[in-house]
């Protein structure tokens, strides 16, 4: 348990560093510490949703080697918190 929640943390970290690096801060109000606990709550809820969807209860035992599907559901699920995050702080006039 201890090592999925420092996984969380370290991917999530990367996951907001990235995509404050995509959509840098000129378009939202969404302050970069906010961004990376996105990406940390993208990493965790992620991780749930696909486990739960496709009865994976052992996250080592799903696949052999990078499970590139987890993935894309954790950066998926990051990228709707930062769309929520945007909507809540209010977006800045063009």
């Amino acid at each position: 348990m201890f090592v999925t929640i420092l996984w969380a943390l370290i991917g999530g970290t990367i996951i907001g560093l990235l995509g404050k690096l995509v959509a840098p801060g000129d378009k939202d109000n969404v302050p970069l510490w906010l961004t990376i606990i996105c990406g940390i709550g993208g990493m965790l809820i992620g991780s749930y949703l696909y486990a739960a969807l496709f009865n994976c209860s052992n996250m080592n035992n799903c696949t052999r080697g990078i499970d590139w599907w987890r993935h894309l559901w954790q950066v998926a699920v990051a990228a709707i918190l930062v769309v929520l995050a945007a909507g809540v702080t209010g977006r800045r006039k063009a």
